[in-house]
């Protein structure tokens, strides 16, 4: 069994300014996503699966075709649009945006069949972070409710340029996930890391805290679980024009309710990505020393 790979590449990048999937960051005009396709290749993944919005369909084909993954990988792709909702629910007049990562998981229901890993787009995940997830995926053939995610230290995973969302989470002795909550603005402060509410109030969190970066693991059970979720979330939520169904909305119910564990995985990968336009050069810089040190 190879394990299948789910890209969420829908979001526009609004704080970076366009469609920074497509920004070329490589030593030879390489995007970050080529290079975790490349990486998912060498892990042993079998296909890969792309969520991307009618509005950039094109110019998102173009540039994969000319990575010329469909060589060597399965390629398919499913589209996030503010309209795909469950039977009985419409959008709210006013809102613009789709309903959040966990809404985007849920347009690759019917193209996924096997274990799977979802990785953002613009996010470099780093090789042995691929490596250990397949690994950890083929051991769940034919299992449900056996979830995982690889967890990274808070502290590498920060930008120097504003603040970041994660998931900050809790484990237990035997290294499953107890719950994540969403943090949408952590940024460094003099005092040390730290968090701050919708109502300005600021909280410190530990540099070696374990955060999701999005690159979990499910088995195919997750969609049917996530689907019935996600019409309980749209009854409650549903009329707001910014709510939304975030992952660790849904993975933080399935483990409280008994339905699932998330395994977390270790890996010794080092996470960067461009949250915003000025992280740029420390992204380049970074790919031009791994192809140096001939790592790609």
């Amino acid at each position: 069994m190879k394990p299948t790979l789910l890209v969420l590449a829908a979001g526009m990048g609004s704080r970076y300014g366009g469609l920074k999937q497509m920004d070329g960051v490589g030593p030879n005009g390489e995007i970050i996503l080529d290079y975790s396709v490349e990486d998912a290749i060498r892990a042993g993944f079998g296909k890969v699966v792309f969520v991307i919005r009618h509005s950039f369909e094109q110019e998102f084909k173009a540039r994969i075709n000319a990575g010329h993954y469909g060589n060597r990988i399965a390629v398919e792709y499913v589209f996030q649009e503010l309209d795909r909702l469950p039977a009985g629910f419409t959008v709210p007049e006013g809102r613009e945006k789709p309903w959040g990562t966990n809404h985007a998981i849920l347009m690759a229901k019917d193209a996924i069949h096997e274990p799977f890993a979802i990785i953002n787009a613009d996010d470099f995940y780093g090789r042995d972070a691929f490596q250990v997830m397949a690994d950890h995926l083929r051991t769940l053939e034919g299992k449900t409710g056996a979830y995982c995610m690889v967890g990274y230290r808070l502290e590498n995973t920060l930008s120097e340029n504003g603040t970041v969302s994660r998931g900050v989470c809790q484990t237990d002795d035997k290294g499953l996930l107890v719950g994540m909550t969403e943090r949408t603005s952590i940024g460094r402060t003099p005092d040390g890391i730290a968090y701050t509410d919708p109502d300005g109030s600021s909280h410190p969190l530990p540099a070696d805290a374990t955060v999701s970066m999005n690159l979990f693991g499910f088995t195919p059970d997750y969609f049917e679980k996530s689907e019935k979720l996600f019409v309980d979330f749209l009854r409650e939520h549903g009329s707001e024009l910014k709510s939304e169904y975030y992952i660790p909305f849904a993975v933080n119910t399935f483990i409280a309710d008994g339905t699932a564990t998330m395994t977390v995985l270790k890996t010794t990968a080092q996470w960067f990505g461009v949250t915003y336009k000025e992280d740029r050069p420390m992204v380049v810089d970074r790919l031009a020393r791994l192809h140096a040190e001939g790592v790609y």
